[in-house]
């Protein structure tokens, strides 16, 4: 597969260099600090969109010929954003609340080039079961996920034991959804399986 130009990640995220690493694509990259606030009156797609967005914005002026990858996911449970828990304490109230239901992580995506700016979003909707205090409590001192969105990732010891399932893209939980990104990259003339 062959990018027709180089490819900035502006991420951090160990979960979202590993998938692009899948996907066969190099890439270089570039982290600002970006504030993550929002305008209350977005709908949650509008949220993970908009958060995608503007960290692109922030690379405008220094983008050259390359292409700029942001991607921001949240959780939702029914309207309310969860957001990266600060201590144990927000942590172990997000999880009492995903326990025994479902929720939503929605990740929004945004392409950025000189020429253009593509933004859309992925949906997954994840069942949790029952979770007991023990669990929990195992799960946040061991794992500490202050720097995950709703204070869980999928792929690690709590979703083992804990999701019952998924409707949607696994993929998206984990923190980009690759099928949806690939198409994209695609139709926009971006990327070419040679």
């Amino acid at each position: 597969m062959n990018l027709s130009r180089p490819l900035l990640l502006a991420s951090n995220s160990p979960r979202r260099k590993e998938l692009l690493t899948g996907l066969g694509l190099t890439f270089e990259v570039k982290i600002k600090e970006v504030h993550e606030d929002f305008p209350a009156e977005l709908k949650r797609e509008q949220v993970a969109e908009f958060l995608a967005s503007h960290k692109a914005d922030q690379y405008l002026e220094d983008l050259e010929d390359q292409i700029l990858l942001t991607a921001d996911t949240i959780v939702c449970l029914g309207d309310q954003v969860l957001n990266k828990p600060a201590d144990y304490e927000q942590a172990y109230d997000m999880l009492r609340s995903l326990s025994g239901t479902h929720h939503e992580v929605i990740t929004g995506v945004c392409i950025l080039t000189r020429e253009s700016k593509t933004v859309f979003h992925d949906t997954t909707k994840v069942y949790f079961k029952e979770l007991s205090h023990q669990e929990i409590d195992y799960y946040i001192t061991n794992y500490k996920p202050y720097d995950k969105a709703g204070a869980y990732g999928i792929q690690e010891w709590i979703g083992k034991i804990g999701i019952e399932r998924i409707e949607g893209s696994y993929f998206n939980v984990v923190g980009l959804p690759v099928q949806k990104l690939y198409h994209q990259l695609t139709e926009l003339g971006l990327l070419k399986i040679d």
